[in-house]
């Protein structure tokens, strides 16, 4: 793939300082980047966790009460002094 971005003077600077192409400079960011979003260890969850954490999360949604049909200031402070 290729990208054409405006790149900062000291970003470049930095490439040279390090005796890098400024490409393999901006390649190395973007693998540090991705491998700080991903942390070691981390497998994605299964189809079938997935389900069981949405089903723990509906446990109780039958015990939620049905909001008014209009909402009001009152009905948002009924059970306050």
């Amino acid at each position: 793939m290729k990208v054409n971005v405006k790149v900062p003077d000291e970003l470049a600077a930095q490439a040279q300082a390090l005796g890098l192409a400024l490409e393999a400079y901006i390649e190395q960011i973007l693998a540090q980047q991705i491998r700080d979003l991903k942390p070691e260890g981390h497998t994605p969850r299964t189809q079938k966790e997935i389900r069981a954490w949405l089903d723990s999360l509906a446990q109780f949604s039958d015990k939620v009460p049905p909001l008014p049909e209009k909402i009001t200031r009152e009905w948002i402070y009924q059970d306050h002094d």
